[in-house]
């Protein structure tokens, strides 16, 4: 099996170093600090479950590295429509592509079935440019449980969770999904692969669509969230009004609420990743959470008053942020 990993950041550094340890050929497509250290010294992963190195094939090149049978992507997803040049000398006939984003993916209708079949929410492929560049046909699907940061360039720090779950847009357990499945798993980490993975989206995207606006609108952790009982409460409408629309969609989510902020709360003072980045004057992956659902509200008739509100002041600061 031939893996390129585009974009091997924490979480595609932690995967790629995985799949090397398993066997795979796994390539590393990143730049500046982070890739100097990679070239020199391998991937230096550090966890409870034990410290390992990788030292797998790094570049900033992907043409060095040339067509493979998966790709699994570290970019944010703001980035996608503009990834052609380095994803395109990676791609054959068959090579599929594992999009490890939060939110609403751009696959989302694909093969979906029913009235919305096919459906292009625009939020998140706006005039339909990162279809354009990441085929749908390709994609697999991909909700990562895991948490991860870098130490240092080259040096990944395993906070907690293994787990990267992947499934079909179409819904079938396919050859291509427990291929990559069993490799994941060879190389220490969990990868179940779903009947149907649209539920794994709802079940991150519901702690995402809330926490992460909320933290960097209120400069706040996990902890600190779930505790102030104003905060909390914004939240847990907020996450209401979400599964509403994914029910609109016929998407059972089989965790409630009060499971999901137990959750965040035993997390304690972690900084979300939509905090860290406003902290460090990058953009704000918003539009796959927040516009997105707000997309799909419309077009389902349900009524999300407090995602359209959050929505709006967060647009604004991300609209801001970036100025």
């Amino acid at each position: 099996m031939k893996v390129a990993v585009l974009g091997a950041g924490a979480i595609g550094a932690y995967v790629g170093a995985a799949l090397h340890r398993a066997g795979a050929d796994t390539h590393l497509v990143a730049r500046g600090p982070h890739l100097a250290a990679m070239r020199q010294d391998g991937v230096r992963v550090l966890s409870s479950r034990g410290d390992f190195t990788a030292r797998a094939h790094a570049t900033d090149d992907p043409a060095e590295i040339g067509p493979v049978d998966f790709v699994f992507l570290g970019l944010k997803a703001h980035s996608y429509a503009a990834c052609g040049p380095l994803i395109e000398p990676l791609l054959h006939g068959t090579t599929a592509v594992i999009a490890a984003q939060n939110g609403i993916p751009w696959w989302y209708f694909h093969r979906h079935g029913g009235p919305h079949d096919g459906h292009r929410v625009e939020s998140v492929d706006p005039g339909g440019a990162v279809s354009a560049v990441l085929a749908p046909e390709r994609a697999i699907g991909c909700v990562v449980y895991a948490a991860t940061e870098l130490a240092g360039p080259g040096v990944v720090r395993h906070l907690e969770g293994t787990r990267f779950s992947v499934g079909e847009p179409d819904r079938t357990v396919s050859a291509r999904c427990r291929a990559f499945s069993e490799a994941m798993v060879a190389g220490g980490l969990k990868c179940p692969v779903e009947p149907d993975i649209r539920g794994d989206v709802w079940i991150k995207l519901l702690g995402n669509i809330s926490f992460n606006p909320i933290s960097a609108l209120a400069r706040a952790t996990m902890r600190q969230m779930c505790l102030h009982g104003g905060t909390r409460k914004v939240i847990e409408t907020m996450m209401a009004e979400t599964l509403a629309v994914a029910e609109a969609l016929g998407c059972e989510v089989g965790v409630s609420i009060e499971r999901r902020m137990a959750g965040a709360e035993r997390v304690g003072d972690h900084r979300t990743s939509t905090l860290q980045d406003l902290e460090r004057g990058k953009p704000l992956e918003l539009d796959v959470l927040l516009a997105a659902v707000v997309e799909l509200a419309d077009i389902t008739g349900v009524d999300v008053p407090t995602l359209r509100t959050v929505h709006a002041i967060s647009d604004l600061l991300a609209l801001r942020s970036a100025a």
